[in-house]
């Protein structure tokens, strides 16, 4: 397109074990088609699981409670090893198998409700910090950490009534859908473990591609 190359991190340089064919990592025929090129890159702040199922009023059992876990944990097509989905009808599968919610619109939650917000209250895999997860551009890859796990930006969280009833809050599915700070859905590409402190570079291609804000 006759801009600057772009050369990206050693972390993610052309080789097989990031790679799931022998294109470039930034070919723009991985991402469905010619564009603008956009890197962007974060910190996992924390990787959060479900334990014991939580019941809610009207609700029953649920794994929105999540809390934040020690050491690399194993993630695979499904999602984090040692998390697991309650409501599998409209939670869970290989296109909503990791939730990324970014910390900067935490704290905006945190501030407008007036407590504390803790890593995974939002139900959310990994809190992140130095990316705009909400505006992350729809087939966006991650390359998170440094053995081989990467994944695949799919689908805006849309809030449910378990989550309202989580929350607590009045209005909140429709506070929450107004305020757009949605986080991001993923799909994994190549298994692999993430931790806290692991780094995040993303690549996409923007012109002809939705963002999960949208």
């Amino acid at each position: 397109d006759g801009g600057a190359r772009l050369t990206p991190p050693d972390s993610i340089r052309d080789d097989d074990r990031v790679q799931a064919d022998a294109r470039p990592w930034n070919d723009p025929q991985r991402f469905g088609g010619a564009g603008t090129q956009r890197l962007s890159t974060g910190v996992v702040l924390a990787v959060c699981a479900a334990g014991d199922d939580v019941i809610l009023e009207g609700i029953g059992p649920s794994a929105i409670d999540k809390r934040p876990r020690r050491g690399r944990l194993d993630v695979d097509e499904l999602g984090l090893v040692d998390d697991h989905v309650g409501n599998k009808r409209h939670h869970g599968g290989v296109d909503q198998a990791v939730y990324a919610y970014a910390d900067p619109e935490a704290r905006r939650w945190a501030d407008e409700l007036g407590r504390e917000l803790p890593y995974g209250w939002f139900g959310e895999n990994l809190r992140i910090d130095g990316m705009a997860v909400t505006d992350a551009v729809v087939g966006e890859r991650w390359e998170v950490g440094t053995d081989g796990l990467v994944l695949e930006v799919t689908i805006p969280r849309v809030p449910c009534k378990t989550f309202a009833v989580w929350a607590g809050e009045p209005r909140w599915m429709k506070r929450f859908l107004a305020q757009a700070d949605f986080g991001t859905y993923l799909r994994v590409v190549r298994n692999g473990t993430v931790a806290q402190g692991d780094r995040i570079t993303g690549a996409s291609y923007v012109d002809d591609h939705a963002i999960i804000r949208a």
